[in-house]
């Protein structure tokens, strides 16, 4: 019998998996809560004007997408995945507990932030960040929007990100 595996996306990944998956659903993981602590050298931003991207952070819960994955796709998925991810090391893979909404609970491979990596950037004070985001592109375009999708994702699934809503409403306004 072939099994399956889980992967958990909570920024670019709900919305952009890129990937082959069986099936999607909404899920939570609790324990870490998605938090823009991550500098992004590459996809959102340049070695010279790093941007922000998501990471799991230590503490609260977070909400996001289980995507089920074929064992015939296992290999090569978590090969994409490490490439996409992993390009500089800045994320622990690991397998946590996520609860689908379903009310199922799967082990989920997901991608959490590595505290001691330099590219880590918890603890930013929110004027830091947004001028940050504001500033920021990189080979996948301008870091507002991966904030701003992330977001739309999170509305289109019913989910509120108060947090998150605050980021991208300060966005919206005229930036220093």
């Amino acid at each position: 019998m072939d099994a399956s595996i889980w992967v958990f996306g909570y920024g670019s990944l709900m919305w952009n998996p890129g990937f082959p998956y069986l099936r999607s659903m909404p899920a939570r993981m609790h324990g870490v809560r998605r938090a823009l602590c991550i500098r992004s050298t590459h996809y959102r931003g340049t070695p010279e004007s790093p941007g922000l991207v998501f990471g799991l952070d230590r503490g609260g819960s977070c909400h996001g997408v289980a995507f089920e994955v074929a064992d015939a796709d296992r290999e090569a998925v978590i090969a994409y995945l490490r490439a996409r991810e992993q390009i500089s090391m800045v994320y622990h893979e690991v397998v946590r507990p996520a609860r689908l909404s379903s009310g199922e609970t799967v082990g989920a491979l997901v991608y959490v932030a590595n505290q001691g990596h330099e590219q880590y950037a918890g603890g930013l004070g929110f004027e830091e960040m947004l001028a940050i985001i504001r500033r920021s592109a990189g080979e996948m375009g301008p870091n507002r929007d991966y904030v701003t999708a992330t977001l739309r994702r999170l509305q289109d699934m019913g989910i509120r990100d108060q947090a998150l809503e605050r980021v991208v409403l300060a966005l919206t306004m005229p930036g220093p």
